[in-house]
């Protein structure tokens, strides 16, 4: 015969459900505490102050992933060339890892290497293509590069599969990109990434941007872009600062539905116009 286990008292009760309470308030403070060292890695890896150029102003937002380690790889970056040009990156690495996280460490530190060498946009995110290949990873990113004139506000871009940058001018005009870009970094040898020349004029703005700013479950990328158009547009015609701006592009990501990590680097020019067209490509 089965004889009936008596109930556990009142005391014995508690004492199971504060040891439960206990475990419980252990395990959140322990996640807690990964979730704030991967973002803390995340951060440490992007750049500080963005350099000091004249006539240019720089503004970065930067948004991280807190879905348990959920972290990102996204990126931005900004630096002074050694020919006085201004070297503007922006990136995603696939997955959302620790792991994506170090790689984009990797791949932001192999453009600033290989800028050394050569500050061409296309040949560079060839070099850096190549590079990533032969480390042997598994692991790809998207990336947007331009090389920046101060004193004619001409910008040289190239893209490797990344989503299409955002372009205003003071006059009223707005856009997306249209360069053809190649594909990401770190998948194909020997990939060729065209150049597109475009003008940044006084008053203008150009916004780099990675996809968790405009695409998610709630927002079809098409949708998301002409938000950052529209953003744009009246901050370009409004004379807004570029932080002002870049604040109002990664509020866009609230929208997307997701809790991807998202990056935007705003670009903006008060200086003179050199000969030639200003505006779009």
């Amino acid at each position: 015969m089965f004889r009936k286990r008596p109930a556990p008292g009142g005391d014995e009760l508690l004492a199971r459900l504060g040891s439960l309470t206990t475990q419980a308030r252990r395990h959140a403070e322990l996640q807690r505490s990964r979730v704030e060292l991967a973002v803390a890695l995340q951060r440490g890896m992007l750049p500080g102050d963005m350099p000091t150029v004249p006539g240019i102003h720089l503004a970065v937002r930067y948004a991280p992933a807190f879905s348990g380690l959920n972290v990102g790889g996204d990126w931005y970056d900004a630096f002074v060339l050694p020919d006085g040009r201004v070297g503007l990156s922006v990136g995603d690495v696939q997955g959302h890892t620790i792991d994506a996280a170090a790689f984009m460490g990797q791949v932001r530190v192999g453009l600033r290497a290989m800028a050394a060498v050569t500050s061409d946009p296309g040949d560079l995110l060839a070099r850096t293509n190549d590079l990533l290949l032969s480390l042997g990873g598994d692991l790809f990113a998207t990336c947007t590069f331009m090389r920046l004139d101060p004193a004619t506000g001409i910008v040289e871009s190239a893209r490797a599969g990344h989503t299409p940058c955002v372009w205003a001018t003071a006059d009223g005009r707005s856009g997306v990109s249209k360069d053809e870009g190649g594909p990401p970094l770190g998948v194909l040898e020997g990939m060729d990434y065209p150049v597109t020349r475009y003008r940044l004029t006084t008053g203008g703005v150009f916004v780099l941007l990675t996809d968790g700013v405009v695409e998610g479950p709630a927002l079809p990328i098409e949708e998301g872009l002409d938000q950052v158009v529209r953003l744009a547009g009246i901050a370009a015609v409004a004379g807004l600062e570029a932080g002002s701006l870049a604040a109002a592009v990664i509020k866009n990501a609230e929208r997307v539905g997701h809790e991807d990590d998202a990056a935007v680097l705003v670009v903006g020019h008060d200086g003179r116009d050199g000969p030639g067209r200003p505006g779009t490509p």
